[in-house]
């Protein structure tokens, strides 16, 4: 990210940028930054933008040897075109051959580093990943944000906000605008501000699906159920992240037992760090063996709805009852 901030304050571009990765948010703050360096706002003479994997290879070619009319520049700006995921070989052999008066800005959601596109990119150009922010960056730019707002939150409610956004910046973004405006002329956020505003995401009503089982209480842990299936959630959907959780917390339990610091067993588990302390306290309400047997029995009940032996909803039910039962 810091090479495009210096490659914008230099004004001295690549002829081709590739953004991709799983922070939406701010890849595309980086890719309304190159359009806004790269073209001006109004020229559409001089800056194509395409979407989708319906691109035609030579089509984008010919544009880019297109010289740009009264601009030093052409802009071509592809988003998703999964180029870097199957077979381009045309697009690929032009990477090398690129016109100096023509800059491409690919971005993509996933890749696949041993592609051709990729490989091609990486020497013609520059590649920057946006992985899922780290605990400290998230919690550092969301003090900036309420600083910028001139509103004050204490680490318990910035937990439990984050606990219901989760780590995706954009979600996290959106739900900050509605405390903000909730919160209005009041200085300090709450507690009660982030659960009468902010909506947990299913991860989080996963986890309290769970912490309901752990604690035997039945009739909210089948009500959570039902409240996702409201939001049309698919029953096979819940049951793979009901198998996802347990998997977890049987990596958080083990990790534990030998001593692992929390941001080691963050990194392994595949959690954020600032979830580690409430995945250790929900496995304690588990031995390892119950949490191995809740894996295979998730495992065992996807089985049955794929041979039709059970539907997927009851199978899902089927689940939560046994394991929530007194």
């Amino acid at each position: 990210m810091k090479s495009i901030d210096e490659d914008i304050k230099n004004g001295t571009f690549q002829k081709v940028y590739l953004l991709y990765g799983e922070e939406t948010y701010l890849k595309k703050q980086y890719k309304n930054k190159l359009k806004q360096a790269l073209s001006k706002p109004d020229d559409t003479m001089n800056a194509a933008f395409f979407e989708g994997k319906d691109i035609n290879p030579g089509e984008i070619i010919d544009l880019a040897e297109t010289m740009p009319f009264f601009a030093d520049r052409r802009l071509i700006m592809l988003e998703n075109s999964g180029a870097f995921k199957s077979a381009s070989d045309e697009l690929a052999a032009y990477m090398k051959e690129i016109a100096e008066t023509t800059c491409f800005v690919f971005v993509e959601e996933e890749v696949d580093k041993r592609n051709k596109m990729y490989k091609a990119v990486k020497d013609a150009g520059r590649i920057v990943e946006f992985p899922r922010q780290t605990d400290a960056i998230l919690t550092q730019w969301i003090l900036a944000r309420l600083k910028r707002e001139n509103k004050k939150i204490t680490q318990s409610v910035l937990q439990l906000f984050l606990t219901k956004t989760g780590n995706d910046m954009e979600n996290i973004d959106k739900e900050l605008e509605k405390l903000f405006c909730y919160a209005m002329e009041r200085e300090v956020i709450t507690a009660e501000d982030v659960e009468a505003v902010c909506v947990t995401q299913t991860t989080g009503k996963i986890f309290d699906m769970v912490n309901a089982i752990a604690e035997k209480k039945q009739k909210q842990a089948l009500e959570l159920y039902y409240d996702l299936l409201a939001l049309k959630e698919p029953p096979m959907r819940i049951l793979f992240l009901i198998a996802r959780q347990f998997q977890i917390l049987l990596q958080v339990k083990e990790l534990s037992g030998h001593g692992y610091d929390n941001k080691f067993i963050a990194s392994k588990a595949g959690i954020p760090e600032f979830t580690v302390r409430r995945n250790q306290a929900q496995a304690r309400s588990f031995s390892k063996e119950q949490l191995r047997q809740a894996v295979a029995d998730c495992v065992q009940a996807e089985e049955d709805v794929k041979t039709g032996n059970m539907n997927d909803r009851m199978s899902v039910e089927l689940l939560i009852v046994k394991y929530s039962a007194k």
